[in-house]
């Protein structure tokens, strides 16, 4: 009696072929999946669900205390209006902007060079380390005080509170940077024998320029908080100064609402100007981890 041997089964016409596992049927090669598609939309989404809860506990808070204290959000909505239809508004963030951008462009230059410094010369951040240390401890109320007392009303009090209290965690950034800087590319520009120039523009400034964005952000932060310190205490113009009026008139809403616009201005200084500034400046990064 013969026998007969048995052959293998065959495979399934519908078996997922060598490569295509784990490929979702009814989507082309090369194709992302449609969910991640409105993930851009999930950033603003967030922020608005935060300002939005935000807003909607103070109106809460405001309506359950019932004091001219708490104001609630349609009368500080009210003086919000009232404030930007006045072009004195305009005029006021005007002059604070300018001594912001004037102390922190100070700042930035020196900053810039002494961070360089204490990155590249252990004899440099030994002597402006005592300095940065200082300048980090010491509150921005102290710089601000000190300041009027030294300079008065002129121009040269807020410029120079601003520069004190932002130059220290910028150079912290720029030397930390500095520090991170790759190698085989300082080795490149003494090969190639770059000037100092040079060496700013296509060397240090390019790499340093994360460390720089990352220390303009705090540097800024601390500016504002300072200028407006110095112009409740002795100017007599600026967002401070009006500040200080609607304080002086007992307007909480108004107070409020100065906070809220002064807010508002920094939030376009930050995602309208450094973030574009920061992604035409990492471009570069980008092109090369392609």
């Amino acid at each position: 009696m013969s026998t007969r041997s048995q052959a293998p089964a065959p495979t399934p016409a519908t078996a997922p072929a060598s490569g295509e596992a784990g490929r979702s049927p009814g989507r082309a090669p090369g194709t992302r999946p449609s969910a991640g598609r409105p993930a851009r939309w999930q950033g603003p989404a967030a922020a608005a669900a935060f300002l939005a809860l935000l807003v909607g506990g103070w109106h809460t808070m405001a309506l359950a205390l019932d004091s001219v204290l708490v104001p609630g959000v349609d009368r500080i909505g009210a003086e919000i209006l009232l404030l930007v239809s006045d072009p004195l508004f305009y005029s006021e963030l005007g002059v604070t902007f300018q001594r912001v951008a004037l102390g922190f462009a100070l700042a930035f230059v020196a900053a810039l060079f002494v961070g360089i410094a204490m990155g590249r010369s252990p004899l440099a951040r030994r002597f402006f380390e005592p300095a940065v240390l200082i300048g980090l401890t010491v509150p921005g109320l102290v710089w601000a005080l000190l300041c009027v007392i030294w300079f008065g009303v002129a121009l040269i009090n807020p410029v120079t509170a601003v520069a004190l209290s932002s130059a220290p965690a910028l150079t912290l950034s720029i030397y930390q940077g500095t520090r991170a800087t790759d190698a085989q590319l300082l080795e490149m520009a003494h090969v190639y024998r770059f000037s100092a120039y040079d060496r700013l523009r296509h060397l240090w400034l390019p790499s340093l320029a994360p460390a720089l964005f990352g220390g303009a952000r705090l540097g800024l932060s601390l500016a504002w908080k300072v200028i407006v310190l110095v112009e409740i205490f002795g100017m007599s113009d600026g967002v401070g100064a009006s500040i200080n009026g609607e304080f002086a008139a007992q307007n909480v809403a108004g107070v409020l609402a100065w906070t809220v616009l002064f807010a508002v201005v920094m939030a376009l200084l930050e995602y309208g100007v450094l973030q574009a500034l920061e992604n035409r400046a990492g471009r570069w990064r980008k092109v090369a981890s392609v």
